[in-house]
């Protein structure tokens, strides 16, 4: 069991115990004063959980991050004067910026969602939030910024560090998706903007196909057809941002059986719900043949010599793939180490691989706030790891862009769930958040951002 899984299970089971306590003590109420109060305050306990409580916040929120950068990075002389920053060096302009600060809510911070403003600009963290926090401030005039709280203060000493980086843009940048639209949400405005762009999506993404059963397709003809579409998504959405078909390349592997695959390298794994064995199917969108096309077997070792074909042909200067620490799914943490372990002894190997997360250990709302917000820092509690940061800048026209390719994407297309959409009311009407003007699923708000943010990955 991964670690999210157990912060999941046992956050569960955290609410299932305060969910019998709260109906003894209602039963309690309308046995002691009158029948129909329970029912009034259990419709009220709801509204509220719907409100403050629902978040998949699985650490205090007292609780500081724990970053570890590099000594070198680190910038002495910082200091914040009446919430002006003040610097004694200079920083260059398109370095990658972050501020570490205590950020303390305000009682309103308890109930809506606390930020620092930066000029036009906002970053949000957690409600309640009482500790270490890291701001970024990549792209940001830094002479003159001025930090504001909303609903927080910003209290004790700041730490500043700053990298620069090479224009990773200039160079020859292959994208690794577990899933279609997995790109889209990490990269658009870095490979939209590459000279030479490659997306090699691993997975054709074909379980939880509900949607299309809705349609009338039974389960194993709704998981082809969704298998089917996203597979093409992840050929044509990308034309979207200039990217030509034959830089666009679909594995066509099974969702969530790469781990079973790693673990056996030699056997193959059907998928889970379109009753196949063949990864034939999915590949026909393919601009070039790959090595497994001859028997469609899904096994580690052809999806291993995919990669390698793919990768001597592309030669990538710049490879982005899921962090192996930071993104939890397992899908991500297998297309990491499939591509790691392709990459060994090969004649071409990159200069530079960057992580992503698309998913974290301890808070799916990150990046929180709304749309069209920077991003701050994700929350990370475990020092031994060093850490450093590539923050790209979006602009607005990209950010418009990398919307309409997400929108292209058939799994972020569904309306959510009826409670999920009841929450969401809710939450805008008690808690003040706002909606993504862009798309009802959550990755429109979470990924249509000012900044993408990568993390420099030591092969070493």
């Amino acid at each position: 069991m991964t670690r999210k899984q157990q912060l999941l299970k046992r956050h569960r089971r955290n609410k299932r115990t305060a969910l019998i306590i709260g109906v003894l003590l209602l039963l309690l109420v309308g046995i002691l004063v009158v029948w129909w109060l329970p029912l009034l305050l259990a419709l009220l306990a709801w509204v509220a959980h719907e409100a403050w409580f629902a978040d998949h916040l699985f650490y205090a929120p007292n609780e500081d991050y724990q970053y570890r950068f590099a000594a070198d990075a680190e910038l002495a002389g910082v200091r914040l004067e009446n919430g002006r920053l003040l610097l004694d060096q200079a920083v260059d302009a398109d370095a990658t910026v972050v501020l570490a600060i205590k950020v303390k809510s305000t009682w309103l911070g308890r109930f809506f969602d606390p930020s620092v403003e930066l000029v036009d600009d906002r970053q949000t963290f957690e409600r309640g939030v009482n500790g270490v926090r890291y701001l970024n401030l990549s792209g940001l005039a830094l002479s003159d910024l001025t930090l504001r709280g909303r609903h927080c203060r910003l209290l004790g000493t700041p730490r500043l560090w700053a990298w620069t980086h090479p224009d990773y843009r200039a160079q020859r940048v292959m994208v690794i998706a577990p899933h279609a639209d997995d790109a889209e949400l990490a990269a658009f405005g870095l490979y939209s903007q590459a000279e030479n762009p490659w997306i090699v999506t691993l997975t054709a993404g074909e379980i939880e196909a509900e949607h299309y059963e809705q349609m009338g397709l039974d389960a194993v003809e709704a998981s082809r057809i969704k298998g089917r579409l996203r597979a093409w998504d992840s050929i044509a959405v990308p034309l979207w941002a200039g990217v030509p078909q034959a830089h666009c390349v679909q594995l066509g592997y099974f969702c969530l059986q790469l781990q079973a695959m790693q673990a056996a390298p030699d056997l193959p794994f059907a998928s889970r719900e379109a009753e196949l064995t063949d990864v034939r199917p999915f590949r026909q969108f393919n601009p070039f043949p790959l090595p497994a096309d001859s028997d469609g077997l899904p096994t580690w070792n052809n999806l291993l010599a995919d990669l390698r074909q793919v990768l001597l042909m592309a030669r990538p200067k710049v490879i982005v793939l899921p962090h192996p620490v930071l993104d939890p799914h397992p899908d991500h943490v297998c297309a990491q180490q499939a591509v790691m372990e392709a990459l060994e002894g090969l004649e071409w190997q990159p200069t530079t691989v960057l992580g992503y997360a698309n998913h974290l250990h301890d808070n799916d709302r990150w990046p929180m706030g709304a749309s069209g917000d920077s991003v701050a820092l994700p929350p990370v509690f475990d020092s031994a790891y060093t850490l450093q940061p590539y923050c790209l800048s979006v602009c607005e026209e990209l950010q418009r862009d990398k919307a309409m390719s997400l929108g292209m994407m058939h799994d972020l297309q569904p309306r959510m769930p009826l409670k999920r959409r009841m929450r969401r009311a809710i939450q805008r009407l008690l808690a003040a958040r706002t909606v993504s003007p862009w798309g009802e699923n959550e990755f429109f708000r979470k990924a249509i951002r000012r900044h993408e943010i990568f993390w420099l990955i030591d092969r070493k």
